[in-house]
């Protein structure tokens, strides 16, 4: 995987992190959603949270001096 299809997938994953977030405020301004849906949904976001990290790492890793 060279660094454009890595950024490419960071973007990805962003929109799709940022569609969870949209649904997790969804669900809770419609007061339907039980403790469970949304607690499985978060779950989600912090994983694709953790891949973007990941991934952004990979393209910028750390010096050490």
């Amino acid at each position: 995987m060279d660094d454009n299809e890595i950024v490419e997938k960071i973007q990805e994953l962003t929109v799709q992190h940022r569609d969870l977030d949209m649904a997790i405020e969804a669900l809770i301004e419609s007061g339907k959603a039980d403790v469970l849906q949304i607690q499985r949904l978060k779950k989600q976001k912090l994983h694709l949270r953790d891949r973007i990290n990941h991934l952004e790492n990979y393209l910028l890793p750390d010096i050490i001096a």
